[in-house]
């Protein structure tokens, strides 16, 4: 980090609210980690912000000192967008207030809660908002992004709920955007990603989600090219109540799955319907009837935030991640075929495929109305080469390009920038197409000099 006066520094600090950490101090190695055990980066101060106060601070003192600035609220990025070498990261992850109002059906979320603690919050009045499908997530950049989970055929986006948001922008100033004020940020705001400003507080349309009736089912990798033609076809009949995303995975070599299975090569539809058991078993009738029998299931009624974080225990912070992402509009026969002929040859047990279907509700909003684009897909693709092992980092990073490199030509060009590595601009600008040149005169307008950066950037 460029040198700077000390008594810059304890003015600054004596500024905040939070805590501000120095490389050598008791907390900064255990601070800076990230989910992605993948990414080892080093800042050189790190802001652990209390409130927006502490975040305009941080703003102004990075600004000023000409700091390369990262944002950072959940940590999940797989690039590691949240933080940066030598630079000042202004940690969001101790603002953690919600609030729900029963009445408007709304919840207003700080930026370091997790979707988990939107999901605990929501789950009390009866509420939930369309948002992933791993709680420890942060819901920051998940929104930013665009986030499409489990209620996304019903509810849409978790940008299509959005409904307004507090920023701090590059100047220093705060600005509230909703319907009425900032209109063009909001928009830009909608799957535009970081680029222009410190979101301090989301507000969320929230929807009546309690129980819901779900869970895995596997099948053997041999039967996999049978479920994939059964489930391009099944998805667009499916009640919108229902998401059934389809996996290409292999079972953990842990509880609860039985030990008979582990190790075993699968496919596998992960099924949610928000509604009460007689719908959902009508609606799920068909994979009962028309698909051979499971080797696995577990499906039932449970709470909605548990089927969020069904999954939490498999990925703990720290694993080794390098994933790619695609949109995908259709699923042929020749890219079934290298599909599993890929996942076939996974390095890890955690290393997977998945379609997480974003269509319904998705694909009636424009896609000019947001910064989001391909709302014409059907799904959103992510391969995820998984570890716990540092000395496999190189052969799942090789093993996802490798077979992304098979599928993207079966694919829509772009892809959800939360499923990027950090690829280049041509990349960004594919995944935002036509209103690629929207985002940049935004982008201008608000972040004239790019000071956010650290992050799918958009180039003014």
């Amino acid at each position: 980090m460029k040198t700077i006066n000390k008594d810059t520094i304890e003015n600054f600090k004596a500024s905040l609210r939070g805590e501000l950490i120095h490389p050598g101090d008791g907390n900064y190695n255990e601070v800076r980690q990230l989910y992605n055990g993948m990414v080892d980066k080093k800042p050189g101060l790190i802001i652990r912000c209390r409130n927006t106060a502490d975040v305009i601070n941080a703003v102004n003192f990075g600004r000023d000192n000409d700091l390369l600035i990262a944002i950072r609220g959940g940590g999940h990025s797989g690039p590691g967008l949240g933080s940066c070498n030598d630079g000042l990261v202004i940690d969001l992850s101790t603002m953690k207030g919600v609030r729900v109002d029963p009445g408007n059906r709304t919840i207003r979320v700080e930026p370091g809660c997790t979707q988990g603690d939107m999901d605990h919050a929501g789950h009390a009045f009866g509420l939930a908002v369309p948002a992933g499908i791993v709680s420890s997530t942060g819901i920051a950049g998940l929104t930013l992004g665009g986030g499409h989970g489990y209620l996304s055929r019903k509810y849409g986006l978790t940008i299509d709920n959005l409904i307004e948001a507090d920023v701090v922008l590059a100047d220093g100033s705060f600005v509230t955007t909703n319907e009425s004020q900032h209109q063009d940020l909001l928009w830009a705001l909608r799957g535009g990603g970081g680029n222009f400003g410190v979101v301090t507080s989301f507000v969320y349309r929230a929807h009546p989600v309690k129980m819901i009736y779900g869970g895995p089912i596997f099948w053997n990798i041999e039967d996999a090219p049978t479920v994939m033609r059964w489930y391009r076809e099944f998805l667009p009949k499916a009640p919108e109540e229902l998401c059934p995303f389809f996996g290409l995975k292999t079972v953990p070599s842990t509880l609860p799955f039985p030990e008979a299975i582990w190790g075993k090569r699968i496919c596998a539809l992960i099924n949610c319907y928000n509604g009460p058991q007689g719908e959902a078993e009508k609606a799920m009738k068909p994979i009962q009837d028309e698909l051979p029998p499971p080797i696995f299931q577990h499906v039932g009624m449970m709470p909605y935030p548990a089927i969020q974080s069904l999954f939490d225990p498999l990925f703990p912070k720290g694993l080794q991640w390098y994933w790619k992402g695609d949109f995908v509009k259709d699923l042929t026969d020749e890219a079934i075929e290298k599909h599993i002929q890929h996942a076939s040859k996974s390095p890890t047990e955690l290393s997977l495929m998945h379609l997480y279907p974003i269509d319904g509700a998705v694909q009636r909003v424009g896609r000019n109305e947001m910064a989001w684009n391909y709302r014409d897909a059907t799904w959103s693709m992510v391969i995820a080469g998984i570890g716990s092992d540092p000395s496999k980092a190189q052969s799942i990073s090789k093993w996802a390009k490798d077979y992304w490199e098979a599928l993207h030509p079966y694919s829509m060009g772009g892809a959800y920038v939360n499923f990027m590595m950090e690829e280049g601009q041509e990349r960004v600008q594919a995944t935002y197409g036509e209103n690629y040149q929207k985002l940049i005169g935004i982008k201008k307008k608000y972040d004239p000099e790019n000071l956010f950066r650290v992050n799918q950037n958009i180039r003014p």
